[in-house]
């Protein structure tokens, strides 16, 4: 019997964005879907691909494909690895391990966030494929060098250390939403917000069999245990990352460090300084700071200001394969999806996951037989038109 998110229901990313809107309530569903203040950034980071047009090599036979790449010294089989993205254990049960046992079948790495309702070291046994940390400093230094060196001993690759959250992001459908009052101690600040929950008996069930509302597990709080669900704006806003911090962060983890959230040439030559040895072109999707750069059009910038010394990533508007070979192209050693597989995760759970990375899978074969180009390494500046300004930076 074929499943709800195979073809020829589910096509393309946007059919699983489709479905997960059916599946999840509202508040749930823009948390994925939502940006920060007008969401400019959020829109942008997916139309800026449109400027970018391919310079196909025509009458080019090429039978297979070769979409491997390397990233900090381990071969992943496709250029692109799925983001962190907190809370996925709200889309569906177990949902972080979900997602990275689907992204250890496809060969590829699974990075977990800090803010994830799955223990880090079951993430890791879930997946057969490398698995990062991403990390926040809640709970204070601590806290961070606790779970960092957990993450060491579970068998973790990397340490992604996200840069761009001295405070949360104001996302304003969850205000409409009433995250804040389902998540306070007032039942009749509540109630107003519950029927869109009971509106989905299915998801509901689900939630409700996972244990209901999840806290952190990999935020351990001395004397009070993981911390709760309710805590989050406030921990971050308490946990800034600092140049300094990553002293002590790479004395900790003594591993491979990734800056995430860089889109300026003087914070990528920082970061490297730093001792990082990659970067990704991040503006969280979208959901911090409105009105910054789009990554893809950030990207050459960054890729100019690393100079061999460090790889670079990008994330951001990535929903097809054509995307993914736009950020190749440019200089990307490969990409990181989040919205992408989450809309798959809250449609189908691990097998909405695994439908998101084979259609991205197949949009990549199909653009690289295309443009002419037997491998995803072999991509390179020549595929594309760029416009001038991208390439006028500091």
């Amino acid at each position: 019997m074929p499943h709800a998110v195979d073809s020829p229901r589910v096509v393309n990313i946007s059919d699983l964005r489709r479905l997960a809107e059916r599946r999840l309530p509202r508040a749930v569903f823009d948390y994925i879907d939502g940006g920060a203040d007008a969401e400019l950034t959020l829109r942008e980071n997916c139309r800026v691909y449109d400027d970018v047009i391919l310079r196909p090599r025509n009458a080019v036979a090429i039978p297979e494909c070769d979409l491997h790449v390397t990233v900090l010294g381990r071969r992943l089989e496709l250029p692109f690895l799925l983001a962190p993205v907190g809370s996925s254990r709200m889309f569906y049960p177990r949902g972080e391990e979900a997602a990275a046992r689907a992204a250890g079948a496809a060969g590829t790495a699974y990075i977990l966030s800090t803010l994830s309702g799955c223990r880090l070291e079951d993430v890791k046994a879930a997946s057969t494929g490398p698995v990062w940390y991403q990390l926040y400093l809640v709970g204070g230094r601590e806290v961070a060098g606790a779970t960092i060196e957990r993450a060491r001993l579970a068998g973790f690759s990397a340490l992604a250390v996200t840069i761009d959250t001295a405070v949360s992001g104001l996302r304003e459908r969850d205000v409409r939403n009433g995250t804040k009052e389902l998540l306070g101690p007032s039942t009749w600040a509540r109630l107003p917000f519950l029927p869109q929950f009971l509106a989905r008996p299915r998801w509901l069930a689900g939630f409700l069999s996972d244990g209901g509302l999840m806290s952190f597990p990999n935020v351990v709080i001395a004397g009070q245990g993981p911390m709760p669900y309710a805590d989050v704006a406030a921990a971050l806003e308490q946990s800034t990352v600092s140049w300094a911090d990553l002293r002590w962060i790479r004395d900790v983890w003594r591993g491979p460090i990734v800056i995430k959230g860089v889109l300026t040439g003087d914070d990528a030559r920082r970061a490297i300084d730093e001792g990082a040895e990659a970067l990704v072109v991040s503006n969280h999707g979208g959901r911090q700071l409105d009105g910054v750069s789009a990554t893809l059009r950030a990207l050459p910038e960054i890729v100019s200001a690393a100079n061999g010394r460090a790889e670079v990533l990008l994330d951001g508007g990535i929903r097809r394969g054509s995307d993914v070979a736009k950020a190749l192209c440019l200089g990307a050693r490969a990409v990181l999806c989040g919205r992408a597989y989450a809309y798959g995760l809250g449609a189908g759970g691990g097998p909405g996951v695994a439908r998101a990375i084979q259609i991205l899978r197949a949009d990549l074969v199909r653009t690289l037989k295309l443009v002419g180009c037997a491998s995803a390494g072999e991509l390179d500046r020549s595929y594309v038109e760029v416009p001038a300004a991208w390439l006028q930076y500091k």
